[in-house]
């Protein structure tokens, strides 16, 4: 990897997915060709909760696992409030 490609990469968002077990994941690709796209993909099962935790992390908690971002409250606002705008000029 690169210097510039891990800059990058450390001022991204950051996620976390625990699943309960391998059977909970739909699909996983790993490319190992650099500039590949890597695919994750499963199952949360019934949502059970959704969460800001100290107003810094998105907790998204199902019944077969956990989703974390780090993502702040308002940030999330910033983003939903884009997107209804959005919406609202398309109609």
């Amino acid at each position: 990897m690169t210097g510039k490609a891990n800059k990058k990469v450390s001022s991204s968002h950051m996620f976390s997915i625990e699943l309960v077990s391998r059977d909970c994941v739909k699909c996983l690709v790993m490319p190992t060709e650099n500039g590949s796209k890597v695919l994750i993909e499963g199952y949360l099962g019934d949502l059970e909760s959704l969460g800001v935790i100290e107003g810094v992390m998105l907790e998204i908690n199902g019944s077969n696992g956990t989703m974390k971002m780090d993502l702040s409250v308002e940030e999330i606002a910033h983003l939903l409030t884009s997107k209804t705008s959005q919406k609202s000029s398309a109609e």
